[in-house]
């Protein structure tokens, strides 16, 4: 199975509030980038992690409206989420893959890991045929 993990290494500022955090959070994903001027993968994740609070799947169409978004875009960026392995879809419906933003992490973490243990096993291979 692919997943894109993107992390950034993001100065932690002196923040006040939970958008400000949630914004540092998104930012380290690597959700955001330079061409997204209106910060719109950020705003969609908002978005799920307010539906993810009231428990309940949402849908492009809701986000879209919710965020001020086309759904073109929604879909761009759920599908950039996804990859990610951040969202799950159940009948054309979105929720965060977690049931909570630190068990998100959490499965990021492991996949990181697992991802790093199978490089550190190649590199050793290669190095060993390499004579390094």
């Amino acid at each position: 199975m692919f997943k894109e993990i993107n992390i950034r290494q993001v100065e932690k500022e002196e923040r006040e509030g939970l958008n400000q955090d949630l914004q540092w959070l998104s930012d380290s994903l690597g959700l955001s980038s330079p061409r997204d001027k209106e910060k719109s993968c950020f705003r969609i994740f908002l978005e799920l992690v307010k539906a993810k609070k009231e428990d309940r799947l949402i849908s492009s169409d809701e986000i879209a409206f919710n965020s001020h978004l086309t759904r073109g875009t929604v879909i761009h960026h759920l599908n950039k989420l996804g990859d990610r392995g951040l969202i799950i879809t159940y009948r054309k419906r979105y929720t965060l893959s977690s049931k909570n933003i630190q068990s998100l992490m959490s499965e990021i973490e492991s996949n990181i890991n697992s991802t790093m243990k199978d490089l550190k096993e190649i590199a050793k291979k290669i190095d060993k045929e390499l004579g390094l």
